[in-house]
């Protein structure tokens, strides 16, 4: 008759002693509760006992979230409408707070995150939104972490993850690229004709005070010209000092065609008697 009861007994002790064993994993902390309140601080990992049918365990995970934010509309501060979408990670620090001080730690931080990132790039214009990504990252994150800190989480990272603009302005930008790189091609351009214009002024310095050089030059061109098996054989001469002795050499002939054209002038008290030509066919005998 007294075995009954002893097995009773022992059968209640066995289930009790399992219900008051928890066993937690290396990333899990447990708050427990005993009649309501916080007992104690976070506990684990491994295995706890707790009193069945008085104590609550909780359990927090202490790995790093990875929480997507939504895309939101937001208008910059040079009113230009953009659509932005991010990504934060956070992770819990302290696993009494994060339990008591708030009732769900994933709904609060993506609202707040929302709402930050609305304020934060709605303080830069559109060209500091796509150049300074970085520093509006750490805006956002400094902001979340004091608003989260007394829930007892920390927020580790915030990256913006896309920025849409309209096709208006897609289409604008690419003017504006467009327009800036022909500006640096023009630029190169006029440097090189500016360096090119340098070294023929100090190349031309060179042939004025080595006349050989041009020479030298001129036959270097003939070669090259001759490379192509050509049939015209052209030759090179300095343009003005060609010009100058052609001037010279017409005005010579002028000259002397003019003095051959005017008579001689009679001297004082001298006649000059032009005998008349005999025509040839006439005078015959």
């Amino acid at each position: 008759m007294l075995v009954a009861p002893v097995l009773i007994v022992v059968g209640l002790v066995t289930v009790g002693v399992f219900a008051s064993i928890r066993i937690l994993k290396q990333y899990e902390r447990g708050v427990q509760f005993r009649l309501g309140k916080v007992k104690g601080g976070a506990r684990g990992p491994g295995m706890i006992l707790i009193m069945p049918l008085v104590d609550r365990v909780h359990r927090v995970s202490l790995r790093i979230v990875t929480m997507p934010i939504q895309s939101q509309g937001i208008i910059t501060k040079d009113n230009v409408s953009v659509d932005v979408s991010a990504v934060a990670y956070f992770r819990v620090k302290d696993s009494v707070r994060s339990v008591v001080a708030i009732e769900n730690v994933n709904e609060a931080i993506s609202q707040i995150a929302q709402t930050t990132l609305r304020a934060v790039v709605g303080r830069h214009t559109l060209d500091e939104t796509l150049s300074e990504t970085d520093k509006i990252n750490q805006d956002i994150r400094a902001i979340l972490d004091v608003q989260t800190e007394e829930w007892g989480i920390e927020v580790t990272v915030v990256e913006l993850k896309d920025i849409q603009l309209p096709e208006t302005m897609k289409r604008a930008m690419a003017r504006q690229a467009e327009a800036e790189r022909e500006k640096r091609a023009k630029i190169i351009a006029a440097q090189g004709e500016a360096l090119a214009a340098g070294e023929l002024a100090h190349a031309s310095d060179v042939m004025m005070a080595h006349p050989l050089a041009l020479q030298l030059r001129n036959l270097q061109s003939l070669v090259e010209i001759g490379v192509d098996k050509n049939t015209t054989v052209v030759f090179p001469a300095p343009l003005m000092s060609t010009i100058q002795e052609l001037t010279a050499f017409l005005s010579r002939e002028s000259t002397s065609a003019t003095a051959r054209d005017v008579p001689p002038q009679p001297r004082n008290g001298e006649v000059t008697v032009t005998a008349p030509t005999a025509d040839p066919m006439t005078s015959a005998p």
